[in-house]
């Protein structure tokens, strides 16, 4: 699917009905690392929201980059080889299995997401996977997702392994009308299921300011998107028990940095004047790293 394309039906992708008329946070944050699975809705979504936070553009990308060297040590370092990588979003370059299976070939990743432009772009993508899957599920039901038959096959809970939660902690409402709230969607896996040596890695757009953060979730609650915005300290409050891995969480800017990991897909043209405005605003910003399980 290109940009621009005409609408859906459920036949266009293996009987997955598309919605276009309302904006996904999939496909809007996939527009911002390079890729080309977005409508219109989506992409007018983007541009409004940069009128007031353009740094969005620069942590998108951010927390892209701090995936391949979360991955990258998860394997090399901590020597994890099954990933369960919850709210996904959609396939671009440098996905988890490509980045962990990069640095072991025998690594196995679960995606999930909720939504069906997911499923159905990871079905092309791993049509010839065995180690790897993607399935529809509500990362807010994390005992759904464990029931999961490709969850089960897939991964070993016996042995360590790392569950993600990568920019959609924001996602994740403290109070919501289907799971019991952001704190049981995150903790629920790594706390009941997970053996000690498990991973937990997360990150979140937050602001230091809670006025002009609230500013930012109602601008995206209102097209839809669920968001919650919180402070540093509200997100390590979620973290309590578990062991941060140095440099612990921080801005994903200073979480390991490495100059010559791969690049991304190059900008779109539209955003490229949003490009590089971290350097001198920080209004909002990527905030995020790996814990351990003791």
């Amino acid at each position: 699917m290109q940009e621009g394309t005409a609408a859906m039906t459920s036949d266009d992708r293996g009987g997955v009905v598309i919605p276009q008329d309302i904006p996904t946070s999939a496909r809007a944050y996939g527009w911002m690392l390079g890729g080309k699975d977005n409508y219109e809705v989506d992409r007018a979504l983007i541009l409004d929201v940069l009128q007031g936070f353009p740094e969005c553009v620069d942590i998108a990308r951010q927390n892209r980059e701090f995936l391949y060297r979360a991955v990258r040590y998860l394997v090399e370092e901590a020597g994890i080889t099954q990933f369960l990588d919850l709210g996904c979003g959609l396939p671009t370059d440098n996905n988890v299995h490509q980045v962990a299976q990069q640095f072991d070939p025998d690594a196995r990743v679960a995606y999930v997401d909720i939504d069906p432009i997911v499923l159905a772009h990871g079905r092309v993508l791993l049509a010839d996977q065995r180690a790897t899957v993607v399935i529809t599920a509500d990362m807010r039901e994390p005992e759904s997702v464990l029931a999961q038959r490709d969850v089960q096959r897939l991964i070993d809970f016996t042995k360590p392994v790392a569950v993600l939660f990568l920019s959609v902690g924001h996602h994740l409402k403290d109070v919501d009308e289907v799971g019991n709230g952001a704190r049981h969607a995150l903790r629920h896996i790594i706390d009941t299921v997970a053996v000690p040596g498990s991973y937990l890695a997360f990150s979140q757009v937050v602001s230091d300011d809670p006025e002009l953060g609230a500013t930012f979730a109602e601008q995206l609650d209102s097209a839809g998107i669920p968001w919650q915005n919180r402070t540093p300290a509200e997100v390590d409050a979620l973290f309590d028990g578990l062991d941060p891995i140095a440099p612990g969480l921080v801005n994903l800017v200073n979480w390991r940095p490495d100059p010559t990991q791969p690049p991304l897909e190059p900008v779109p043209d539209p955003l490229r004047p949003y490009v590089g405005t971290t350097e001198t605003r920080t209004t909002v910003y990527e905030y995020g790293g790996l814990l351990r399980k003791p």
